[in-house]
């Protein structure tokens, strides 16, 4: 898996600060995207041991509220096993933080993949220009959605993810 680039203390990309990690690989290649850099799966550099380490590192900051995975897009074939290892390894060393994902999937057609039970958060769904919508917290489109992967998946039905002080 390569990956762009490693984010420390974003508050765009989920709930509280986050450490976001940006792989590389999207065939999505969604009209009007913001990081269209992303696209190629060739891109970027090798995720290795130092990016582990550095992530690792920004976990471990009481602050920090958790792990982002975007890109690209993490659920890309080239990227699916090694995020679904990290999130696996993060949620088992922090149990306590969070992990969001975003994808151009949708929640319906990957709802069954292994690595959706170490989610917290998934933000589904294409960037669609014609529904982009500033004012929107944690996408960029009204067609995308933000789920609760823990009660979407007790329920069997789309429960979108609602902050302690914000309605979505």
């Amino acid at each position: 898996m390569n990956y762009h680039n490693i984010t420390k203390d974003d508050m765009l990309n989920g709930d509280g600060l986050r450490v976001v990690l940006w792989v590389a690989g999207c065939t999505h290649r969604c009209p009007s995207c913001h990081n269209p850099e992303t696209w190629d799966v060739f891109g970027g550099i090798p995720f290795d041991a130092v990016a582990r380490r550095e992530l690792w590192e920004e976990l471990r900051k009481d602050y920090v509220s958790g792990i982002t995975f975007s890109g690209g897009d993490p659920l890309h074939p080239e990227n699916i096993k090694e995020v679904e290892k990290l999130a696996r390894e993060c949620k088992t060393q922090f149990p306590e933080k969070t992990i969001w994902l975003y994808t151009g999937y949708f929640w319906e057609d990957i709802r069954e993949l292994p690595v959706i039970q170490w989610l917290d958060v998934l933000v589904d769904g294409p960037f669609v220009e014609a529904v982009k919508d500033n004012q929107l917290f944690w996408r960029g489109s009204k067609n995308q959605r933000v789920i609760d992967v823990k009660k979407s998946r007790e329920l069997a039905e789309v429960v979108l993810y609602c902050a302690s002080d914000d309605s979505l």
